[in-house]
Formats: C-alpha cells, sequence, structure tokens
C-alpha cells in the first residue's frame, strides 16, 4: 500500500495535534508561492501582521497550507541554493501563534531532534518515529521553541495526545513567521535531526511518495 493511501485508511486513529481542533471552519488557506505578490517588499514585521491580519479577517484560528507549493521566498537564503534551486515545499505548514502548543498524533518515540540555528532553516525541530500495523514511519515537527526540546533524547517514548512542543518565535524558529512545518516521512534515510523540507523540482516525484501531503491530519 502506498503511504499516503496508508494514512488515508488510518486516518482515525491519529488525535488532533491543535487544541481547539482545527476544521475548515475555523482555518483560512495561506497561500506563499511564488505567484502570491501579497508578501513581496514586505519587511519580517509586515509580513507576520500581513499572515495574522488575513487569519484574524477570515475569523480563523490558524492559516494552513503550503503542500507543494513552488516558493520564491527561498531564493535570498544561502541554504537553499545549490545545482538547482529548492523551491517545492513538500510540508504543510500552520501559522499560529508562538507558544501554541503542538500534540502528538499518534503514539511513538523521539527519532532524532536538533536545533538548527541557520537562517531560514528549522530551529528547533523533531523528528517523531511511529508504527502502526507494523507500518514504519516518521513525522517531523519544525520551527518550534527552543523549550521544546528541554527534556528530550533519541528513543523517549511519546503518548498518543502528548504535548510535545510549542510554536517558536522568530528569530530562534529559524527566524519565519510563527508556524509549525509539519511532514510525514516514509523513509527517513541517512538522516538524523533533520530532513529536507524544500526539494528541487527535479527531484519532486521521489518526495511526493516518501512525503505525502499530511493536511488530512491537522484538519479535521
Amino acid at each position: 500500500m502506498k503511504f499516503a493511501d496508508f494514512i488515508k485508511t488510518n486516518r482515525e486513529v491519529f488525535v488532533p495535534m491543535f487544541e481547539p481542533v482545527l476544521t475548515a471552519g475555523n482555518t483560512v488557506y495561506m497561500e506563499l508561492s511564488s505567484t502570491n505578490n501579497t508578501f513581496q517588499s514586505l519587511n519580517e514585521t509586515e509580513i507576520d501582521a500581513e499572515v495574522f491580519s488575513k487569519i484574524d479577517d477570515a475569523g480563523a484560528i490558524a492559516g494552513v497550507g503550503g503542500y507543494l507549493e513552488n516558493r520564491s521566498v527561498y531564493r535570498d537564503t544561502e541554504l537553499f541554493q545549490g545545482d538547482e534551486e529548492r523551491c517545492i515545499h513538500i510540508g504543510v505548514d500552520v501559522f499560529m501563534p508562538s507558544a501554541t502548543p503542538i500534540f502528538a498524533p499518534l503514539d511513538g518515540e523521539v527519532q532524532s531532534f536538533a536545533n538548527r540555528q541557520v537562517g531560514g532553516d528549522y530551529g528547533p525541530v523533531i523528528i517523531l518515529r511511529h508504527c502502526l500495523n507494523d507500518f514504519e514511519f516518521h513525522s517531523l515537527y519544525g520551527h518550534l521553541a527552543e523549550a521544546s526540546l528541554e527534556g528530550l533524547y533519541d528513543g523517549k517514548p511519546v503518548v498518543s495526545g502528548e504535548k510535545i512542543a510549542e510554536i517558536g518565535p522568530r528569530p530562534v524558529n529559524g527566524n519565519w513567521t510563527p508556524h509549525l512545518h509539519f511532514q510525514l516521512i516514509q523513509d527517513i534515510q541517512e538522516f538524523h535531526g533533520d530532513y529536507p523540507g524544500v526539494v528541487r523540482p527535479a527531484d519532486l516525484e521521489f518526495f511526493k511518495q516518501n512525503c505525502p501531503d499530511p493536511s488530512m491530519l491537522i484538519i479535521r
């Protein structure tokens, strides 16, 4: 069974990651694609204000989106440059205020964690390993508060519904507007404390299979 189909089939086993539960009625789609000119030429303070103004104007509590978006926002960040620019976002972003709690969607254990203090990176990040019906996979939580890493160790058990982290503020979250980068990963390969959240167009087909859309676990 494909990873995406496995997640869809077992969706009801996963518990909500936020309180109150995020739904289509209390969230708004947040687009950061290269075709959206809303955020161009804005400074950091203005970008943050624009994001949360859109959420407030919609009467929502969170802005959610970003899976497979082609984003120009990475062009000025050395982290995403190389033989071919990394510009395709393969996780889902949940824009909520810093200090918002995040709860584990499923039993698991800490695969790894890190505090990646490079401009544009994850900042504090946690990766969990899960095994459901003999199917092993991982979930990644990026742009966290530094306190989220306290007391962690590789292999630490995590219980479904347990508070595992909080959304982090600038600049410790990689210097982004406060949000959670949430990503599913089937094959973690050799990564530890990291996994690409933005990839090259040439690699997209692999990552679409290995990191399917996780939004069904966020919006219930």
